[in-house]
């Protein structure tokens, strides 16, 4: 498994799929808006997440969803930086959801450790320099992860036409990458994400995760960020009935940690857990390393 640099030890060392807790400090994001954008209400969730395993708590303070409308810096500043600061106080693993340099600025200082830019730098052109010229508050480069994308919320679902859906999103995050790494982003510190939802129509997401050998050859950590899409809405029982997204959600994060993801990004984090911990114990009894 490939493992980006700048972690701190307890989870560079680990051998396992890490499980990202979300934490949107949002009025409007498609599954929990409104329920943790108070800090008081965001901190008791963080540590409720983190109670369940989780071992990075990726903070955002405005929303991705399909159509949603843009916050300017100075309210997303508002929303998410006391809650990073609180966090990173405690000694958690924090990462920051934004697409502005300023923000992540703003909360690399207060103490997060990876920027997860779900524009993949393209949104804000500031974004790779400040990525580079970064340092944590451990004096490592900060984490970046770089999703794929194609445009802002209001615009993606425009944006969903591929020739080949695998090869095309593989060649446009390598196309990413080496912008990032020309303005000076380490490329030992860079996570590719896919972008599942992201300018995807439904097929998409499941076609991205059946051809895994086609992302893994970009040959960088991967985060997965599956959970509670709407590419999995659609799967029912045989009577019918919808499966619950948060079951879905664990067994293709289960699966993405059998094919060697880095993290997986995730709302309800102990049925992930319990995925990546199933996957940890069948790969030691594989490789003999099991005590028994």
């Amino acid at each position: 498994m490939l493992r980006p640099h700048g972690l701190p030890p307890r989870l560079a060392e680990r051998e396992d799929t890490l499980v990202m807790g979300i934490l949107n400090v949002t009025p409007d994001s498609f599954s929990d808006g409104g329920e943790h954008d108070e800090p008081a209400e965001a901190l008791a969730h963080a540590r409720a997440l983190l109670a369940a395993g989780a071992a990075i708590i990726d903070v955002g303070g405005e929303s991705t969803r399909p159509g949603a409308e843009r916050v300017d810096a100075a309210e997303e500043l508002r929303r998410v930086l006391p809650v990073v600061g609180a966090l990173a106080r405690d000694g958690v693993c924090v990462s920051v959801d934004t697409m502005r340099a300023e923000v992540a600025a703003a909360a690399l200082e207060a103490g997060a450790m990876i920027v997860n830019d779900v524009s993949g730098g393209l949104a804000d052109p500031e974004m790779p320099a400040l990525v580079a010229r970064a340092r944590t508050a451990g004096g490592t480069p900060p984490v970046m992860v770089a999703m794929h994308w194609r445009g802002h919320a209001d615009v993606m679902s425009s944006l969903a036409d591929y020739d080949d859906i695998a090869v095309d999103v593989a060649s446009e995050l390598a196309a990413r990458v080496e912008a990032l790494t020309a303005a000076g982003v380490e490329r030992r510190a860079i996570v590719a994400d896919p972008g599942l939802g992201f300018a995807k129509r439904g097929g998409h997401d499941w076609d991205l995760l059946a051809r895994w050998e086609t992302l893994d050859a970009l040959g960088l950590p991967l985060l997965i960020g599956v959970s509670r899409k709407r590419s999995i809405a659609s799967l029912t029982t045989a009577d019918g009935a919808p499966l619950d997204r948060d079951a879905v959600t664990a067994a293709l994060t289960t699966y993405s940690a059998l094919r060697g993801a880095w993290c997986v990004r995730v709302h309800d984090v102990g049925p992930s857990v319990a995925g990546t911990a199933a996957v940890r114990e069948l790969t030691r009894h594989r490789d003999g390393t099991a005590r028994t």
